[in-house]
């Protein structure tokens, strides 16, 4: 029975990590940019009506007005929009200025710039009460969901090594009844 158990937590630990590698693997990812992370600062937000409800198909106008540089986008039927900039660490501190609905917002590059990895990015939003979460952005549920999916992966792996376990002293006990 010892050697079972052994052998047990062998194949769980081999059938649960082929589990969990495989749903990273189907797990969906955000797009790649064109360039790296160090050389792009995201500017995203919500644009809302006075009602609260989402501004649809409203543009929004981001510069970096020191380099002059900029881009105009429209917001989708959340009223979420999204533009990324080709900026570089000499453009730390450089003033972004966002423009939607005649209204404009200032705010300053700003990031780690020995960070070449993190997403560089600030948040502008216009109005209030349709904020929400990024459409890239990953639900806290999907976490959940993710554990309570390895917790039965885990479960159906161990009651069916269990069931074999049981099949396999059966036959010998049954091989030792026949020998007698």
């Amino acid at each position: 029975m010892g050697s079972w158990v052994l052998q047990g937590w062998r194949e769980w630990l081999v059938y649960g990590l082929s589990g969990w590698l495989a749903v990273a693997a189907l797990w969906p990812t955000a797009a790649r940019a064109t360039h790296e992370a160090d050389h792009r600062f995201t500017i995203d937000g919500f644009v809302c009506e006075f009602d609260g409800g989402p501004a649809k198909k409203t543009e929004v106008v981001v510069k970096d007005t020191r380099v002059n540089i900029g881009q105009t986008v429209e917001t989708d039927e959340h009223g979420y929009y999204k533009v990324t900039l080709h900026l570089h660490n000499d453009n730390l501190g450089d003033p972004i200025v966002v423009l939607a609905k005649r209204e404009e917002q200032r705010v300053t590059v700003q990031f780690d710039p020995n960070d070449l990895e993190a997403e560089r990015r600030t948040r502008v939003n216009f109005g209030r009460g349709c904020v929400q979460r990024a459409p890239d952005e990953v639900p806290p549920w999907a976490y959940y969901l993710i554990g309570a999916a390895g917790v039965a992966v885990a479960l159906v792996i161990v009651g069916r090594m269990a069931r074999n376990q049981r099949r396999a002293e059966r036959g010998k006990s049954h091989k030792k009844q026949r020998k007698s």
